[in-house]
Parts: C-alpha cells; structure tokens; sequence
C-alpha cells in the first residue's frame, strides 16, 4: 500500500462526470470517477462547511465513534473494469475491522476523520499516471476546493455517469 493524498477534483471532459485525483509523493496520480453528490461531499470536507444536522458522512462517522471505534486509514484496493474498490479500516476493542466501501464514499469518511488514504501498489500500476504540467489546470487542488462547490451546483445527479 502507498500513502496518497487528495490532489484535487477535476471534471471529465467528456462525460462531464467529477473525478477524484489522488497523488503520491512520487508524483503519480490516481483518477477515480465519482458521482456528483459524493464530490460534493468530500469538496464540503475540504471546506469544512458546517451543517446544522450530520450529512450521510458525518453521520456515518458518528456512529463508529459512538460505537468506540476509530477509522484508522482507507485503503483503495483494487480496480477490475474501471470499477474502484476500497475499505474503510476501522479499530474497535475486538482489533481492526474492514469496511467494504466504494472508494468515493471512503475518501469523503477520511477528510472528516483525518485520516491516512492508501492505494494498493497494483491499482497505482493499472490506473496511475504522472501529473502532466499541462493541463493540470483543468484540476481543482484542494487549496482550491471551494471553487469545486461553484462547479457541482451545475449539475444534476440524472446528468453524471459513473461506476459504483
């Protein structure tokens, strides 16, 4: 497993779908394609836009707490045509428990609960690529993530196709 962080958001150009860009120290990039509600919810993390009552995360996130558990990292698996798949790795009193998760879902979980992103070295292999330097500014770091919240209020969820 390598520890990846959040690069930032971007739009498919053709599909118009959100994509999630991991990066690793090396500079190899991870693209995931997710749904708008999901990028949504990780670019509101980013932000730490508060809302009055727990979002689906937020909640989520609530009840392991609650449950005396502790995420302790997400790990992006695998990827078999296209599809991503993670775990969300939580520690309880009985030891560590994985999560069966889609990777989006996981990430938006690991923005709130701070904690390490990891992708399996095979997945980095299959589906990585370097940064380019052009075109890197059709990418929305998350230094910039606010602006990503600008960018989803475009779109309907009927109107993005991804793979779950």
């Amino acid at each position: 497993m390598v520890k990846m962080e959040i690069f930032g958001l971007a739009l498919d150009e053709h599909s118009k779908s959100p994509i999630l860009v991991l990066k690793n120290e090396e500079g190899l990039a991870v693209p995931i394609w997710i749904g708008a509600m999901e990028a949504m919810a990780i670019s509101m993390a980013l932000n730490k836009v508060p809302f009055p009552r727990p979002m689906t995360h937020d909640l989520l996130l609530n009840v392991i707490t609650e449950l005396k558990g502790t995420i302790n990292r997400i790990e992006v698996t695998k990827v078999e045509e296209g599809t991503f798949y993670a775990d969300i790795i939580v520690d309880t009193a009985d030891g560590l428990v994985k999560i069966d998760s889609r990777p989006s879902d996981a990430i938006a979980l690991a923005v709130r609960a701070e904690c390490n992103i990891y992708v399996d070295e095979e997945v980095i292999t299959t589906a990585g690529a370097p940064i380019p330097e052009e075109g890197s500014d059709k990418v929305l770091r998350t230094q910039d993530s606010d602006k990503w919240l600008d960018e989803l209020e475009q779109f309907s969820e009927d109107e993005t196709k991804y793979k779950m």
